[in-house]
């Protein structure tokens, strides 16, 4: 039987690599003909340093204002916040400068302002829908009339897709939003600004894309497309976050490390799903509020281990592509991880044991366990999973 597949390139127009951020939002600004520019930037970046002052100072009297107060795992509040000042603020592009939660929530905001969302609540009626093939699409949604473009500090990658994640804090659950136009129609690869980002959140964030490629080659449902993005992306990313580890002013590998980031990518854009490792995260992110980047590097190396059984010859993909031909993926990844000095346990983030049934449960509602490559139909096969992350 023939492979069959279909890839989506998505309403993307470009990504710019390697130019300063703040001269590459004014030039993107003014390709689009924007004269009312929302910036949406990390609080941090914005009270700590002067790269915001910069991209202000670059757009001049194209600014229209910003909001700088996205919380981790952006909340619902958070992004009618944002959505209710950028209506304020009049905006006709909506520019970000941050990490994945700036991004995502960005996305949401574009949401919100199509379709005059103005509470938390009226967000239910935007949750993706099941098609007649059974598969998640988006609700009916207005055309997005203000939309973004983005410079990431971060390595987690969401900017190169469809998808905002957004928590409902009502229930502690980490929701997608998805509609074809909240991807960024550009985004920015800048490495002299991530020099800025704190170095836990560099390093955590760069596994989390290493957990795209390494569950897209591991998946049951991997293609050729995919799989040339994912193995060229976990090569970059496995050379250049040691590099930037012990050399932070290195600004060629962190712009491998944004490289491999975007390449990353690939299996979504290919139609491949994510594994256990990624439906696990959402729900340690969102009931836990640990950082996706930390989920990554705990759960990634025990889902490998746990699914070897049904997939050992992909799993060697991932070893080869890592410069370890021949040894045991899973291990490979550990070694990498511990090697960068981040967590490596549940215990190490504070997630008990008797957490685990909880875990387990909320963790089968999420759009990528059940697409694991060893099937998983019941919470004690998470749980069996928890138990190798404990």
């Amino acid at each position: 039987m023939l492979r069959a597949g279909r890839v989506v390139f998505g309403e993307m127009d470009a990504v710019v690599f390697g130019r300063p951020a703040a001269a590459a939002i004014a030039d993107e600004a003014r390709q689009y003909g924007a004269e009312r520019v929302f910036l949406m930037a990390s609080g941090t970046l914005n009270r700590t340093t002067d790269e915001i002052t910069k991209v202000r100072r670059a757009l001049g009297n194209r600014f229209a204002g910003i909001f700088d107060r996205m919380p981790p795992h952006t909340p619902r509040r958070a992004v009618i916040e944002a959505a209710a000042a950028a209506r304020e603020a009049a905006a006709d592009l909506i520019a970000t400068i941050g990490g994945g939660s700036v991004t995502d929530g960005a996305k949401a905001v574009q949401l919100c302002l199509a379709n005059g969302i103005q509470s938390a609540d009226e967000l239910d009626d935007y949750r993706p829908v099941k098609g007649a093939d059974g598969t998640l699409g988006p609700p009916p949604s207005k055309l997005l009339s203000v939309r973004q473009i983005t410079v990431p500090t971060t390595l987690s990658a969401g900017e190169f897709s469809a998808i905002a994640g957004v928590t409902d804090e009502r229930r502690h659950v980490k929701e997608l939003f998805r509609h074809p136009q909240i991807i960024p129609r550009v985004v920015m690869l800048d490495p002299a600004v991530t020099v800025q980002t704190p170095e836990w959140l560099w390093l955590s964030t760069g596994i989390r894309a290493v957990d795209h490629c390494v569950e897209g080659i591991c998946s049951g449902e991997a293609n050729p497309f995919a799989d040339a993005h994912a193995l060229h992306g976990l090569a970059l990313l496995t050379r250049g976050l040691p590099r930037v580890k012990a050399d932070p002013s290195d600004l060629e590998a962190r712009l491998d490390c944004q490289i491999g980031s975007w390449l990353s990518m690939g299996p979504l854009a290919g139609g491949v799903p994510m594994g256990a490792s990624h439906g696990i995260g959402y729900v340690l992110g969102a009931v836990f509020d640990i950082p996706h980047g930390h989920t990554s590097c705990i759960m990634l190396p025990a889902v490998m281990r746990w699914n070897k059984p049904v997939n050992a010859e992909r799993q060697a993909l991932v070893a080869a592509a890592m410069g370890h031909s021949g040894e045991d993926a899973s291990e490979v990844l550990d070694a990498f991880i511990a090697g960068l000095g981040m967590p490596r346990s549940l215990g190490a983030v504070q997630v008990a044991r008797e957490d685990f049934p909880r875990i387990a449960e909320q963790a089968m509602a999420t759009p990528w366990v059940p697409r694991n490559p060893r099937a998983i139909t019941q919470p004690a096969q998470v749980h069996e999973i928890l138990d190798l992350a404990a």
